[in-house]
């Protein structure tokens, strides 16, 4: 069985599927590591030299080719991955993996970026926290119809252990 971890920017996936991979004995990979690996760029460079829409296209292709790969694997999906193509619906109708949607607060997720907006190319051009919060809002506005069709859904503004926790409580 794979877990596929889904969730805004900030929401905790990679920290959290890491945490889950040593507890279960499963594979962690992050679908922005894969990508970057496998471009030999950054997200950053592919977004500035080629755009989002390449972007897209690759992170389709390469979240395919890991799902046909991986068994036994814990994935951290981009925030915007399930919102493209069809990629939503693939994963849910996929039985041989669990989707797992960590649902964190516009205020938490503030807090988590506020530090971090040029790492991150769809916020690097933000300068206030009020901004961030009206991007963060209407983004999450238009990508929560995608997320809420995971299977589980899970209160990811707490501490990492407790939202492992609750995960392998709902999965198992």
């Amino acid at each position: 069985m794979n877990i596929v971890l889904i969730g805004y920017m900030a929401s905790g996936k990679s920290k959290i599927g890491k945490e889950l991979g040593k507890i279960l004995s499963y594979d962690f990979k992050d679908l922005d590591n894969v990508i970057e690996n496998g471009e030999n760029k950054t997200v950053r460079e592919i977004f500035e030299d080629s755009g989002e829409l390449y972007f897209r296209k690759k992170e389709k292709e390469y979240l395919d080719a890991l799902l046909k790969q991986s068994s036994n694997t814990i994935i951290a999906l981009g925030g915007g991955t399930p919102c493209y193509y069809n990629t939503m619906d693939t994963l849910i109708e996929d039985k041989s993996l669990k989707t797992v949607y960590l649902n964190v607060t516009i205020p938490v997720l503030v807090n988590r970026l506020n530090n971090e907006t040029s790492k991150r190319p769809l916020i690097a051009h933000i300068k206030t926290d009020a901004l961030l919060t009206e991007f963060i809002g209407k983004h999450l506005f238009e990508r929560v119809p995608f997320y809420n069709k995971a299977e589980f859904k899970i209160d990811a503004n707490g501490d990492v252990d407790g939202i492992v926790e609750n995960i392998l409580l709902r999965l198992f």
